[in-house]
């Protein structure tokens, strides 16, 4: 069984995809570190290579983590992707979200190349909106709630999912773009 979150940086995609897995004794891949394991930091292959060589090593790390049963984390840009889109289809995807006033706070760092302040993020997520909402079988708010408590959530879900595939709201449909 498969379990893949998606959603805007910073929205808690790595902290409470581990949390999934342990509740679901399930293994945890975040397709990021997978990019960071082979290639090096991601803000490094940015300002050297550019997004679009970003983009297709984090294609190749999606399809190399979509081969195991796992909790997955996707990079919030890695559903820009036709392939992804088409590949996730059939594969339950929770979509996080996160308000903006909360927001602040998680890009604390600065590390992220796209979005490095809160309006940044506010235009990225508005452009991106649309297509995680398209692909979601469910989506949860991290905003406020403790990280604990929406793992605990999305574990729920997760089990009735596995547990009755048929009621996932897309899983008769064709989701392609």
């Amino acid at each position: 069984m498969k379990l893949v979150l998606i959603g805007p940086p910073a929205a808690g995609k790595s902290r409470i995809g581990k949390r999934i897995a342990r509740l679901l004794d399930l293994p945890y891949i975040d397709t990021d570190k997978l990019v960071v394991a082979e290639h090096g930091a991601i803000p490094d292959i940015f300002a050297e290579h550019g997004e679009a060589h970003f983009r297709a090593l984090e294609r190749a790390a999606v399809t190399q983590a979509l081969t195991t049963d796992a909790v997955i984390s996707f990079g919030g840009g890695a559903v820009l992707d036709e392939d992804t889109q088409r590949d996730i289809r059939n594969v339950p995807v929770v979509q996080l979200t996160v308000q903006p006033h909360a927001v602040a706070a998680r890009l604390g760092n600065g590390k992220r190349p796209l979005v490095p302040d809160v309006d940044a993020w506010v235009a990225l997520y508005a452009t991106r909106k649309p297509i995680y909402e398209s692909l979601a079988d469910q989506s949860f708010d991290t905003s406020d709630l403790p990280t604990e408590q929406v793992a605990e959530q999305i574990a729920t879900w997760a089990r009735e999912q596995f547990t009755a595939p048929e009621t996932r709201p897309h899983a008769a449909e064709e989701r392609i773009r």
